[in-house]
């Protein structure tokens, strides 16, 4: 049951929670509106921002002459927010009603990217411009992040997380495998700079499309919440994550793969270029399959959770995806035997993070209480990104001093032990989603 904005219980945004729990994702847009227009403003959002990751580059480089450095610190200011702003971001989140954050999240960059185009119609732009869009859209998109994940819970019942994380990932999914291809031909139509002007047109869509969600959502605290101090309550939602015995292997394992999976990511393609000598279109190729891998993924994980356990379930698909690296590592001289090697790396490549994280989501949605979890996801989302600049220094250190193929084992290897560190947990043994703890709950 959400809470509006003084505080009063809301009316439940899902009359038909008697049904009987469906196994499919799509069903959930069905039946549940307010999911339903979450779903489609984020799917939206994200289509836009898929033109983006390819034109805000190309305006640098083409349009304002950027430098390596340039480049480096253009793409330093996307992670800039999580790893700066990552644990308070969820308390901030605690003190205002969720659709009004995505609301007002989606329209500041509507306004932000809008500037892009403008300026340099204007003739005004300038690489400090790309910056601070990049660094302010960062929040928005962090805000954005951890305010959907905490407000999920409220728009369907408990039974029914799992196959709505399931649309979410497929959505996902689906976006990032086909999202490069749409943002080049955009490109390719109109100026980078003109393109980015889509991505902001469907952040307004995609705040219209939130703006009717009914429930406000449970983001309003009480007078004595507000008055606490900032680090009381960002302990509170570090301390949550790591008291929980699941929650802790759960988040001790993905962040430990966080790191893994950007070490192997950033020798990826030079693997595949100076030690396999792929050319360009078979790396395409290549590339997709893991993405059709991810979509196959998100559409198995609730009936392969149901039948294992959602434990299980997570260990299987980080067990998947470390084994992915040693398998492109052993990739050899031999043409087809390569290329099927290649093929089936990537099918683990993809798979198995659909597999983990449905359930790692779904699993900090159902045992941590709704008012600890904005700061929860917030703490989650400041792990796991701030692995990944990490990741990639470690991979890039690693290729340097041994080989790319030595850097992939060792990244698979570190990979295992995240996937060590589940197993050895209650994880293991967990068959089906747990009651949440009342415990956990915090002060309201």
């Amino acid at each position: 049951m959400s809470v509006d904005e003084g505080g009063a219980a809301a009316p439940p945004a899902k009359a038909d929670d008697d049904r009987p729990p469906s196994r499919r994702p799509w069903s959930i847009l069905r039946r549940y509106p307010d999911f339903r227009r979450l779903f489609v403003g984020n799917s939206i959002s994200l289509l836009g921002s898929s033109v983006t990751v390819v034109a805000l580059p190309l305006t640098a480089v083409v349009y304002l002459d950027a430098s390596p450095a340039q480049m480096g610190f253009l793409s330093a200011a996307a992670l800039l927010p999580h790893l700066v702003l990552g644990l308070p971001a969820g308390v901030w989140v605690d003190r205002m009603p969720y659709r009004r954050i995505l609301v007002l999240t989606d329209l500041a960059r509507t306004l932000l990217l809008g500037s892009v185009p403008v300026l340099a119609v204007l003739g005004l732009l300038q690489i400090w411009h790309l910056y601070a869009v990049t660094v302010l859209a960062g929040v928005c998109g962090l805000l954005e992040a951890v305010t959907a994940q905490s407000f999920t819970p409220a728009l369907v019942p408990r039974q029914q997380l799992l196959p709505a994380n399931s649309a979410l990932m497929l959505s996902n999914a689906t976006v990032n495998t086909t999202g490069s291809a749409v943002g080049g031909v955009v490109v390719s139509l109109l100026s980078a700079p003109a393109a980015i002007a889509v991505d902001a047109v469907s952040f307004l869509l995609a705040g219209l499309c939130k703006a009717r969600i009914r429930a406000p959502g449970a983001g309003a605290v009480h007078a004595e919440r507000r008055q606490r101090h900032l680090g009381a309550d960002i302990v509170e939602g570090v301390r949550v994550v790591f008291a929980h015995p699941t929650m802790r292997a759960v988040t001790l394992a993905a962040t430990i793969g966080a790191l893994a999976g950007q070490m192997q990511n950033v020798v990826f393609v030079l693997y595949l270029v100076r030690d396999l000598r792929l050319t360009p279109a078979l790396i395409g190729v290549y590339i997709a399959i893991s993405g059709v891998a991810g979509i196959l993924g998100a559409l198995v994980v609730d009936p392969v959770t149901r039948r294992i356990g959602p434990g299980r379930c997570f260990v299987t698909g980080m067990l998947i995806a470390a084994v992915a690296g040693l398998v492109l590592a052993a990739a050899g001289s031999l043409v087809a035997l390569t290329l099927v090697i290649l093929a089936v790396a990537q099918l683990l490549r993809g798979a198995g993070p659909s597999l983990y994280g449905v359930n790692q989501q779904t699993l900090r949605q159902t045992l941590i209480a709704p008012a600890l979890l904005s700061r929860a996801n917030a703490t989650w989302r400041f792990l796991v990104s701030g692995m990944q600049p990490l990741g990639a220094l470690l991979g890039g250190l690693l290729g340097s001093l041994f080989s790319l193929r030595a850097t992939l084992v060792i990244s698979s290897g570190v990979m295992l032990l995240g996937t060590a560190i589940a197993y050895a947990s209650p994880l293991r043994s967990l068959r089906e989603i747990p009651a949440p703890e009342r415990s956990d709950e915090g002060p309201a």
